[in-house]
């Protein structure tokens, strides 16, 4: 299902190959019609406003929505379990069920990241990637209600993958609450912080180097196979 792998390419961090491939992006989407109609026309508008918009726009706009504050994570599991123990636990079972069909991740990545799920069930049969997509429908949902409330773009990834998996019956009452939310509480403490905090610049030379390399650098989803298997996946469509 080369569709899961164009929604995961997409909810990674844009970089210049990205923008160049999305032509090739949108030619599978439309010929692949995994999708109903509408969401595929509004996915390939996303496509083409993204195909023609300037790089650096899209990419502070991308950290600005994903990577700041836990409202709109991509890490599915924070959502679920926050900081808890179970968290961990969660993460370790989802490694042993990449592991078992013979994915190994090779990026710098935890394993409940969506694109990196995306990815992998792109290559796994259709019904398995209904079943695990729908375990995760609530999460999904609640993200794709929190940005149409932003006005976001973005939306339409999280509406294609619901499309296809099946609204939740609790949709209506999970607008309700992406509506009714306050502000990311992460993001108020964060910039609580900033303005508390002294600014040295030479002092924090070395750590707005690495925060640039985690932002502005950031891995592309990857699997490497373990000792002795064919490799199970490219980035190629």
């Amino acid at each position: 299902m080369k569709t899961l792998k164009v929604l995961s390419a997409l909810l990674c961090y844009p970089q210049a190959e990205l923008q160049a491939a999305l032509p090739e992006m949108a030619e599978v989407i439309a010929q692949e019609k995994l999708l109903p109609e509408p969401k595929t026309r509004a996915l390939l508008q996303f496509m083409e406003r993204m195909a023609q918009s300037d790089l650096i726009a899209w990419q502070e706009n991308y950290v600005r929505l994903f990577d700041r504050g836990r409202a709109l994570s991509l890490h599915l599991f924070e959502h679920l379990h926050g900081e808890s123990r179970d968290r961990g636990q969660a993460m370790v079972n989802l490694l042993e069920v990449y592991r078992q069909h013979g994915f190994e991740l090779s990026a710098r990545e935890l394993p409940d990241y969506l694109p990196l799920l995306l990815e992998y069930l792109a290559q796994r049969p259709s019904g398995e990637a209904l079943d695990m997509l729908a375990d995760a429908l609530h999460i999904l949902s609640l993200l794709g209600a929190r940005l149409a409330e932003r006005g976001s773009d973005y939306q339409v990834v999280f509406d294609a993958l619901i499309a296809w998996v099946g609204e939740p019956t609790d949709i209506e009452a999970i607008r309700r609450q992406a509506a009714t939310e306050g502000p990311d509480q992460t993001i108020v403490q964060m910039d609580k912080i900033w303005e508390e905090e002294a600014v040295t610049f030479m002092a924090n030379q070395e750590a707005c180097g690495a925060a640039q390399n985690v932002s502005g650098m950031a891995q592309p989803v990857q699997w490497r196979s373990p000792p002795g298997s064919a490799s199970p996946s490219t980035r190629s469509l």
